[in-house]
């Protein structure tokens, strides 16, 4: 049984993680490192502190669009995921959405965390305790996966360096020790993939190299504002983006979106800045950038009540403004034993560009392994 490791519990890792438990099941072992607390990546549902008792929020991807030809070509995904109740058709307007003919935009009534959750359930996953992680987050997730052999999520688990050890890698921890493994597969943003140590620099091609150095990903910053029970905005829209602010372009009532009842709990407001203002801040702590977006947010909502707890968020590597050339959809960096790199940025920023991504390291994973000594 080869054991294989994805870095990155993000869609992309989620979703090849569940592709290679269905393909090869018990010809291979998954596990999943993640160097954050919580599976998502920027699939991110945040819940509200304890004394807040408030809605949970979206800070990353905020709802889904399946074009025509991928509503087509990605339909098994479309459909098991709407059968599950994990999406649901998208039935309130968002001002100043673009429409696109033929498209359709959908939810996820449980957050956008939520889709993760369910491949990493599928593809058999039990998830061991992390040190710092409260134990309601724990036994939630636990409660959403099969405790059946599969993949290993390990949270907590940052991935420093590479080492080829013959027919096998080497992986490294920054909080110490490393496992080996005889495949690994990189999900993670590709700047963190180039800031990999180990073995990693030497066998990039020129090619490969100046292909990698060549992705670029805007940035933003986001608020969670997690209001009381009771709470009442004057305004009647679930979300709109804004055209008349240089800080913020997105805001959402993040309930009213999800079209969920929060008759036990207050609702909860999504901030998305802008990308200019996101580039300007990057920087800066967000303890200091939260006050210019607040005051921004009160200016172009004065009559906003009083939030209970507020949670900023910075994205770095938001969405990919630059991919890697012809969306290849992977990159295999060595074939033996193989070492392949995926995600967004091997595609295009969205849903389907990360199931696309995950198709396309399936099929290079599963040539790699049948060609493995001793398959």
């Amino acid at each position: 049984m080869a054991r294989v490791l994805i870095v990155g519990a993000g869609l992309t890792g989620s979703l090849c993680a569940c592709l290679l438990r269905r393909e090869l099941q018990s010809k291979v072992r998954v596990a999943v490192w993640d160097k954050a607390r919580g599976a998502g990546g920027r699939m991110s549902t945040s819940r509200p502190p304890p004394e807040a008792s408030s809605h949970s929020a979206d800070l990353g991807a905020q709802y889904i669009t399946a074009t025509p030809a991928y509503a087509q070509s990605h339909h098994s995904f479309y459909t098991e995921l709407l059968s599950a109740g994990v999406l649901q058709p998208l039935d309130c307007p968002i001002e100043g959405l673009r429409q696109r003919d033929g498209s359709t935009d959908y939810v996820t009534p449980r957050g956008t965390g939520s889709l993760v959750k369910h491949f990493l359930s599928q593809s058999g996953s039990h998830a061991p305790f992390p040190p710092a992680t409260s134990l309601l987050v724990w036994i939630e997730f636990h409660l959403l996966v099969s405790l059946s052999s599969g993949a290993d999520v390990f949270l907590e688990h940052h991935v420093t360096a590479l080492y080829r050890r013959g027919a096998s890698w080497e992986v490294e921890r920054k909080s110490g020790g490393s496992e080996t493994f005889d495949a690994v597969v990189l999900t993670m943003p590709v700047p963190q993939i180039l800031q990999l140590q180990g073995d990693l620099g030497n066998l990039l091609s020129v090619q490969q190299k100046q292909q990698l150095d060549a992705v670029r990903f805007s940035s933003r910053f986001a608020l969670a504002l997690f209001f009381p029970p009771g709470a009442v905005f004057s305004f009647s829209w679930a979300a709109k983006y804004v055209s008349d602010s240089s800080c913020i372009r997105y805001i959402a009532v993040d309930d009213r979106k999800r079209g969920a009842d929060t008759s036990a709990c207050g609702p909860a407001l999504v901030v998305h800045t802008s990308v200019p203002f996101g580039e300007e801040h990057l920087e800066q702590d967000k303890e200091d950038v939260q006050p210019i977006i607040l005051q921004e947010l009160h200016r172009l909502l004065p009559d906003l009540p009083q939030p209970v707890s507020i949670k900023c968020q910075k994205w770095r590597y938001s969405q990919v403004l630059t991919s890697v050339p012809d969306c290849p959809g992977h990159m295999t960096v060595l074939e033996q034993p193989p070492l392949v790199c995926g995600g967004d940025a091997f595609c295009h920023s969205n849903f389907d560009g990360c199931v696309e991504s995950a198709l396309s390291v399936l099929g290079a994973l599963k040539a790699s392994l049948a060609n493995q000594p001793g398959s």
